[in-house]
């Protein structure tokens, strides 16, 4: 590995688990289409779908527990709404983590185009009032939690996301969980997931080690910056920001699957 690969999967680690933290994500949202496409663009280096599920898979573990451990003191973790939705996504992505495996790298990045897609249009339905909820006071459907988890975690697992990019609009459209109480929550939820889908890429076989271990160092320096910064970051424009990168990154999949 050259010292040029190092430094191009430290910086895209770095890039993709601040905003891990800021909007809170996993990252792979960010990473996959990065570690995809600019590393063999730059000529370093090219890897395949199943590598980039499985470094990406790796990389999400570290960075949602670095992010939720920046927030652990700030009360914004709905732990039941965490219990309900974690024990369904594990299992889920465990399935889809090991499942991937017998899945063809185009089939690979379509089920990741689709979950980006989906994302993105629920990410501009309007969904006023939900940020004047008192915390203290926020409910949701149980059934309708445990079953989005389930089906989330079981297409995220295959392409080796923790699910978050979709996880979010799902709790703030559907189940109506104020912002900050989804960033801080659905972190600790992609936390739970990225542990079926990374064991299921190790058990696949692709998991990539020093990519991993570069990415990795990159994420447990680089998500509590984005944790931190997201508490003084108006609501909106958080929304907007991973509004704009979830669009941006289906757009980018859609036009590669089509061309």
């Amino acid at each position: 590995m050259t010292l040029s690969l190092m430094i191009t999967l430290f910086l895209i680690g770095f890039a993709g688990s601040f905003i891990s933290g800021l909007v809170g994500i996993g990252g792979s949202i960010i990473k996959y289409p990065m570690l995809l496409y600019i590393p063999p663009a730059l000529g370093l280096a090219a890897y395949t779908a199943h590598e980039v599920s499985g470094i990406s898979a790796v990389q999400v573990f570290f960075a949602t527990i670095s992010g939720v451990w920046a927030l652990r003191k700030d009360k914004l973790i709905n732990y039941k709404l965490v219990a309900y939705m974690g024990v369904a996504i594990i299992i889920g992505s465990f399935a889809g983590g090991y499942g991937g495996k017998f899945l063809a790298p185009e089939t690979i990045n379509l089920v990741y185009g689709v979950l980006a897609s989906i994302a993105a249009f629920m990410m501009f339905v309007p969904n006023k009032g939900i940020d004047d909820i008192p915390l203290e006071k926020v409910q949701f459907n149980k059934t309708i939690a445990v079953l989005a988890a389930l089906v989330v975690g079981i297409a995220s697992g295959i392409v080796g996301a923790a699910g978050a990019f979709i996880l979010v609009p799902i709790m703030l459209l559907v189940l109506k969980i104020p912002t900050r109480m989804t960033i801080a929550s659905s972190l600790a939820i992609t936390f739970i997931s990225s542990i079926g889908s990374t064991v299921g890429k190790v058990m696949a076989g692709d998991v990539l080690f020093w990519p991993s271990v570069i990415m990795v160092v990159a994420s447990i320096l680089a998500a509590p910056l984005g944790a931190r910064l997201s508490k003084r970051i108006n609501t909106k424009i958080l929304q907007a920001i991973l509004a704009v990168l979830i669009l941006g990154t289906a757009v980018k999949i859609w036009f590669d699957i089509l061309a």
